[in-house]
């Protein structure tokens, strides 16, 4: 199921037109370049913990290299061709790895990626964007997703490697869209905050209200489960405040650091502990009334 450069152009011409006859659209296998192979697993920066998952490994290289790359990583493959995952398990005896590295006769469609920490595939295009909301539901914010020379539908990719051929990385996002809220003790009064998180894949931009007055969130930067923004607004009492956030979502909450400089000349800056949940109504909606000066 993975696939080699050369006259592969010509190949894609002549099957993307034809209507697939089974369940799932079917990717032919074709040995992937190892020089290709090697590119993308240094891309993602291999770790001793990692779990590395090809979704249609073919003849196994991609596992097995993440393997002599790192001999501390784990790892398993998935193909529908019985013979290759044979094959692919023999390779894992033989080069002394299968105590880390197993393969299996299964369709990509049925593999549970909730341990996997890097997601190999290199299948045509119609399958990896079929594939996307199972990776996006399944796998865990941070995980690396690579793949050459296809992308994953309009998900634009974190990290990419033009020469000789495209390489490219993904890294899965946590899910921040939705409502917010926190509370911060500034000034010596708790003030509360509500905001509004819209996303789309690693792109993600906001609001805020506090009090009567409502802010843009400003440089919104969320990479895996690491999620930052700057927020400057006047707050009832205290007046104009600037706002760093820093923290890590984890499902329903977000914790981390809040860097807050107060007026009147933005000389004292303190950290705060910082924790926001999501919440199911938001007080942004409510009425604001005609006295916000």
């Amino acid at each position: 199921m993975q696939k080699k450069l050369p006259a592969l152009l010509s190949i894609l011409a002549l099957l993307l037109p034809a209507a697939a006859p089974a369940q799932e659209r079917f990717s032919p296998y074709v040995p992937s370049d190892q020089g290709n192979v090697e590119r993308m697993l240094r891309m993602v920066q291999l770790r001793d913990d990692d779990v590395v998952v090809d979704l249609g490994s073919g003849d196994g290289r991609i596992v097995l290299t993440a393997a002599r790359m790192n001999r501390k990583l784990r790892g398993f493959g998935v193909d529908i061709d019985e013979k290759l995952v044979k094959q692919s398990n023999e390779a894992a005896a033989k080069r002394g790895v299968a105590d880390r590295v197993q393969f299996f006769h299964r369709n990509a469609f049925d593999t549970d990626l909730r341990e996997a920490t890097v997601i190999a595939m290199w299948l045509w295009p119609e399958m990896q964007r079929l594939l996307r909301p199972v990776i996006l539901a399944q796998a865990r914010p941070g995980t690396r997703i690579i793949t050459n020379l296809w992308d994953i539908g309009n998900w634009p990719p974190d990290e990419e490697d033009l020469d000789p051929q495209r390489v490219a990385m993904w890294i899965v996002p946590a899910r921040v869209e939705g409502y917010w809220r926190w509370e911060l003790p500034i000034a010596g009064r708790m003030v509360a905050y509500t905001s509004i998180k819209e996303q789309r894949f690693q792109a993600a931009e906001g609001v805020v209200r506090s009090g009567n007055r409502r802010e843009l969130l400003y440089d919104v930067k969320l990479r895996g489960e690491d999620l930052s923004f700057t927020l400057a607004m006047t707050l009832d009492g205290v007046g104009f405040v600037r706002h760093v956030f820093q923290g890590k979502v984890r499902g329903d909450v977000i914790e981390g650091t809040a860097s807050v400089t107060l007026p009147p000349y933005h000389d004292r800056t303190y950290q705060l502990p910082w924790r926001a949940t999501r919440s199911a109504t938001s007080a942004y909606f409510e009425p604001t009334g005609t006295d916000v000066q």
